[in-house]
């Protein structure tokens, strides 16, 4: 009887600690509880009730709501135009399906519009297109694989980027997952910037009438190049030579944060639950370029992507040195 008001006592003091954290059911386990019942005899009952507190409140620990930390990845670059994997509906639980626009730059409202990469009339917008919001701090939208993770956790959830290499080191973007790349790495973030390449498949001379965006994989070599593009998106190719210094596939240490709603407001899609704490602002690394907090949703945008690798407009396209080493 003793033994048994110990335990009650501990799992009253314990759910009271533990009230305001997430909570997970686990299965009573009675063996062990025994085995601490049997310990109590010789150590007595305040050493049964740390045991047993410290084993509550690692069952009722949320990993999801821990606190965000960050890991290392990769990232690459790409602009195929294509329809992104999460502009289908039924990707993840979000308010709407990424946006994607027509070759006049009108949103298109249904969901189930084919791909422009595959016959149909569905294209990247051309606001998904990166932008500084200050000499250490872009924005802008990306494919990405993540380890241990699924299409249907990363879709239009925002991810903050400090670069670890190269020109841009130290400067940081935050980037809204909008496609997934079936050819892709593990922790892998394909950055969407217009003259990147367009990799596997070409959807921009559907959308724009022709397209002269350099190589194949990694796309122009030159800010000079970023001339030969359609006007609506050499803002975002002087980008890539501007704010991140022509930077050549950086590595990157990631987190999850919440989306700034000037992605958000573009993408169309927000996650109707967001992993992640507020995003950074940036450091005091120098850089260049056009700085604005905000870049147009209306017409001559749209924005970014779900998951189901199964369609070739589902796969994200990479570009740039290495892009097929990982």
């Amino acid at each position: 009887m003793t033994d048994w008001l110990v335990f009650q006592s501990a799992d009253i003091a314990a759910s009271r600690v533990l009230q305001h954290a997430p909570t997970r059911m686990a299965p009573f386990d009675f063996p062990f509880i025994s085995d601490w019942v049997n310990r109590s005899h010789h150590y007595g009952w305040p050493y049964v009730f740390k045991l047993y507190w410290f084993w509550k409140g690692s069952l009722t620990q949320s990993p999801s709501n821990s606190s965000p930390k960050e890991r290392s990845g990769v990232t690459t670059r790409y602009w195929d135009c294509c329809k992104p994997s999460c502009a289908w509906s039924g990707k993840a639980a979000v308010s709407s399906p990424v946006r994607t626009c027509n070759s006049q730059q009108q949103v298109i409202s249904d969901a189930n519009t084919k791909s422009g990469c595959d016959g149909g009339t569905a294209f990247t917008c051309a606001n998904n297109q990166p932008w500084a919001v200050s000499n250490t701090l872009a924005y802008g939208f990306a494919a990405v694989k993540l380890s241990g993770y699924t299409e249907s956790q990363w879709c239009c959830q925002c991810y903050q980027l400090t670069f670890t290499s190269g020109p841009a080191s130290g400067k940081v973007m935050i980037v809204q997952a909008t496609n997934t790349g079936g050819d892709l790495g593990s922790n892998h973030f394909d950055i969407l910037m217009p003259g990147g390449g367009v990799g596997l498949f070409n959807g921009c001379t559907a959308q724009y009438g022709s397209w002269n965006g350099g190589a194949q994989y990694g796309g122009v070599s030159s800010k000079s190049q970023c001339a030969n593009l359609p006007s609506i998106v050499q803002s975002g190719c002087n980008w890539r030579f501007d704010w991140f210094s022509g930077s050549d596939n950086p590595s990157v240490n990631w987190k999850a944060v919440q989306c700034p709603s000037a992605l958000t407001s573009i993408s169309g899609c927000t996650r109707n639950s967001q992993a992640g704490g507020a995003p950074g602002t940036g450091g005091s690394t120098g850089g260049g370029g056009t700085t604005s907090t905000s870049r147009s949703s209306g017409g001559g945008g749209g924005s970014g992507a779900p998951l189901y690798v199964t369609d070739e407009d589902d796969i994200g396209q990479c570009g740039g040195t290495g892009w097929y080493s990982f």
